[in-house]
């Protein structure tokens, strides 16, 4: 069998599960499961969180390749929703991309909404409003009883970008490409350490945008290496290269998959830290699956380049995602969630549970994988 051909399989798991998990979570924006249910963060206390995108953005890779409405009709009701969020100014961060690109830039890009377009221009207007000049850094989060988050980025914001070059593609205007690209350039100088690991956060001075220090942020510790953090910049630069095809930025993104490889355990089972005791049973499948999303987009750019590299990075994208299917997953219909060993932070008191965006990258990368997927990015 080959690796379209079991990837097609898998596809059409996923589907069959989904149609009864939507059919049953209209009214929902999930992050996680609880005895198997999703949670619900669409109340006017979570609707900002950053993941509320994801659950839209998995309905709609799914109606894309199986046309089935019922995903598009749920996906359109949280972006929807999301206006809630739209609308209050702190609860607009550095990831708006999470949100707009897999809600209304899906659907503007599948239906040719208007509505849906106007709310992808103000998400995007607002994220290239919170470069820092002198920095050229894209601020971090909001937090007005802590000033000094004024001066911290972290390297998850590089995967929010594409919301800015696609703004660019929309409107013909080069400013959001210009402020993407200030923002990346800059990243890869301050976050990306000579073996190609990552920080998470690195602190700044806001007024005079010198770097003062990095922060271990949700790795086990500062100079460890937080393997959900590694994913992003792996994706993130490969995403700044295809959109640029600047290749200080595939160069980048190769030299952090290059790093990954080195790391990842014969048994494909990623952890929440790359230097986490080996006896420690915390895993992290939302690492895995961006890794392995990442890698596929890093092979396909590759492929007329380097094409040993190419395959490398395919195949252990493979190995990932397989992985996945057999070992980590929930394939029963009546249970909501599909990865099952997610982290969202090494300090966290909770590790291996479900988190919606481990879904939606692992959905993304199976559809990548068979040529079924919608990009988004």
């Amino acid at each position: 069998m080959t690796d379209k051909m079991w990837a097609e399989e898998i596809a059409n798991k996923i589907f069959e599960k989904e149609k009864e998990v939507v059919a049953r979570n209209y009214n929902r924006i999930p992050y996680t499961t609880e005895m198997g249910k999703f949670d619900d963060w669409s109340g006017d206390d979570k609707v900002c969180w950053w993941t509320n995108g994801f659950w839209a953005g998995m309905l709609w890779q799914l109606y894309h390749a199986f046309s089935d409405s019922s995903f598009m009709e749920c996906a359109i009701g949280i972006e929807e929703k999301l206006d809630k969020n739209l609308m209050n100014y702190m609860g607009m961060d550095h990831d708006s991309g999470f949100k707009w690109l897999l809600t209304s830039g899906a659907n503007f890009k599948l239906t040719q909404s208007e509505d849906a377009k106007n709310r992808f221009m103000l998400a995007a207007g607002n994220l290239a409003g919170r470069l820092n000049l002198k920095a050229n850094l894209i601020r971090a989060w909001n937090d007005p009883e802590n000033g000094d988050t004024a001066g911290w980025a972290i390297i998850d914001c590089m995967m929010n970008l594409p919301l800015l070059y696609k703004a660019s593609e929309l409107t013909k205007d080069p400013r959001f490409t210009q402020i993407a690209t200030a923002h990346a350039s800059r990243a890869m100088d301050v976050f990306i350490r000579e073996d190609g690991s990552s920080h998470h956060i690195i602190t700044f001075d806001p007024d005079t945008g010198n770097i003062l220090k990095p922060l271990g942020g949700q790795g086990m510790e500062e100079g460890s290496s937080w393997t959900r953090g590694q994913s992003w910049a792996l994706y993130g630069f490969g995403l700044s290269y295809h959109h640029t095809k600047n290749y200080k930025y595939l160069n980048t993104a190769i030299k952090v998959a290059d790093y990954i490889l080195s790391k990842i355990p014969t048994t494909y089972r990623i952890p929440v830290d790359y230097c986490q005791a080996k006896d420690l049973d915390w895993e992290d499948d939302t690492a895995a699956a961006i890794t392995a999303s990442g890698l596929l987009l890093l092979s396909d750019e590759l492929s007329d380049i380097d094409e040993v590299r190419s395959k490398k990075y395919r195949d252990t994208a493979v190995a990932l995602l397989k992985t996945l299917a057999a070992e980590c997953c929930n394939w029963e219909s009546n249970v909501d969630h599909i990865l099952e060993n997610c982290s969202a932070a090494y300090h966290d008191d909770h590790h291996n549970f479900a988190i919606i965006y481990g879904d939606y990258y692992f959905t993304e990368a199976i559809l990548r994988l068979c040529k079924k997927e919608i990009f988004l990015w």
